[in-house]
């Protein structure tokens, strides 16, 4: 352990979130459901039982205070390793101590932060010593460990997810800073219980943002000779703009977009205004909303209502025109539009048979009559011998063969009562049945 000096002062300086980090089981605030009492990840702590996990979780919810926790209470060593400035040298290194360690009977547990960001490589480095029990891997990640761990690393861990803490939790932490000597307990901070909550709403789950928020409002206070105080106009500036949980290539992007699709596929407007409004404001590019609108038009509307493609289609330009933020509005107009349009997904139903059977069965031939007979050899193959004209027949219909003759009985579109799509419906039953009168 670094040895500190009579003129350290980063205790004095250190964040509020990291003077009060929590040095025992009982003082850690949140997932009870991992940590109350008679829980699996509690018992395996108190027992001194941990076995390679992965700690998931959004920001600021405790997985290096929860590792640090574990770090105080077992008996084996226990080595911090950081994935930003490590790599594959680094991590052979402590893999041969921990070897040798694990020789002389000493286990050896290893907290890696930030885990995701070590390639397969690096990865691949830890998986021989975890199998063979050198060390026992404790990994924590913002990122979904199915995309962003190993198979094969991720089948030997346990996974963990933590949650954002509460807003009760939020605002007792809050109390307790206040009160800790290690936070404000030596001075006198008046500020209301409302504004305790507004901070706690304005962290949404995250503990770090809440205490660093909290930190920022005192410091900024109205100073007197009795106390200082976080007023309205204060905690207002502290809490303008809130930092929103999306990444953009992970997997908040791909939950929050799926979250658009399905309300309007479910024609909830408010909802999918609001999943969309949360893409924008956590920096999402509004050409891909747009463009996932296209995609949903066909997709889950199809024939039901033609005009929501050229709605869609409209969208992405006037984000071309426009940009952000005044193309806002337009999304917020698509979306809504092709949330309260009927919906069918008989076309897109279709397009996945055809793909099956392409994949799936021979490519047979084109039948000759609907081939193009350009030339005298084709002629004399008998392409284009007869090929029946619709334009020519009163009913603009024959009852010639298109498919193969493996699929001439095969039925790919199939159209619901739904919106316009019942008229099509009624047409594509009228065409059957002529086609069936000889």
């Amino acid at each position: 352990m670094e040895q500190m000096t009579l003129f350290d002062d980063r205790e004095k300086y250190n964040p509020l979130a990291s003077r009060l980090r929590p040095e025992k089981l009982e003082e850690f605030q949140g997932q009870r459901h991992l940590l109350g009492e008679g829980k699996v990840l509690r018992r395996l702590i108190e027992q001194d039982q941990v076995s390679s996990m992965i700690f998931w979780g959004p920001p600021g919810v405790g997985k290096t205070t929860l590792a640090r926790i574990i770090a105080g209470r077992t008996k084996a060593e226990f080595i911090n390793f950081s994935a930003v400035t490590s790599g594959i040298k680094e991590i052979k290194d402590v893999m041969i101590k921990a070897e040798s360690s694990r020789k002389m009977g000493v286990r050896t547990v290893l907290f890696v932060d930030e885990i995701h960001r070590f390639n397969k490589a690096q990865q691949d480095a830890f998986l021989p010593y975890v199998e063979q029990g050198s060390i026992t891997l404790i990994g924590a990640t913002t990122e979904n460990p199915s995309f962003e761990v190993n198979a094969a690393l991720l089948s030997r861990c346990k996974v963990f997810v933590l949650k954002g803490l509460e807003e009760a939790d939020l605002v007792q932490l809050l109390h307790n800073a206040l009160s800790n000597p290690m936070g404000f307990g030596n001075q006198k901070i008046a500020i209301e219980e409302h504004h305790l909550r507004a901070i706690a709403g304005f962290a949404d789950g995250d503990a770090r943002t809440a205490l660093n928020t909290l930190e920022m409002a005192i410091l900024n206070g109205e100073v007197s000779a009795e106390q200082i105080t976080v007023t309205n106009q204060i905690l207002e500036q502290c809490i303008t703009k809130k930092s929103l949980l999306y990444d953009k290539s992970g997997e908040e992007h791909y939950n929050i977009i799926s979250a658009l699709h399905k309300s309007m596929r479910n024609s909830d407007p408010d909802a999918a205004v609001y999943w969309m409004m949360r893409m924008l404001e956590g920096g999402e590019s509004p050409l891909y909303i747009a463009r996932r609108l296209v995609r949903f038009a066909s997709e889950d509307i199809g024939m039901a209502d033609s005009n929501a493609l050229q709605v869609a289609v409209a969208a992405y330009q006037a984000c071309h025109f426009n940009g952000m933020p005044e193309c806002d509005v337009n999304l917020t107009h698509a979306v809504i539009y092709l949330s309260m349009a009927p919906k069918s997904n008989k076309v897109y139903a279709a397009c996945n048979a055809v793909k099956k059977d392409i994949r799936e069965l021979p490519a047979d031939p084109v039948p000759l009559q609907i081939r193009n007979g350009v030339t005298g050899l084709m002629k004399d193959l008998n392409y284009g011998k007869d090929y029946e004209y619709a334009h020519d027949t009163e009913e603009k219909l024959t009852r010639m063969q298109c498919l193969p003759d493996s699929l001439k009985d095969r039925t790919y579109y199939e159209p619901t009562g739904q919106g316009t799509e019942k008229e099509i419906k009624a047409r594509l039953e009228e065409i059957k049945e002529w086609k069936k009168k000889k």
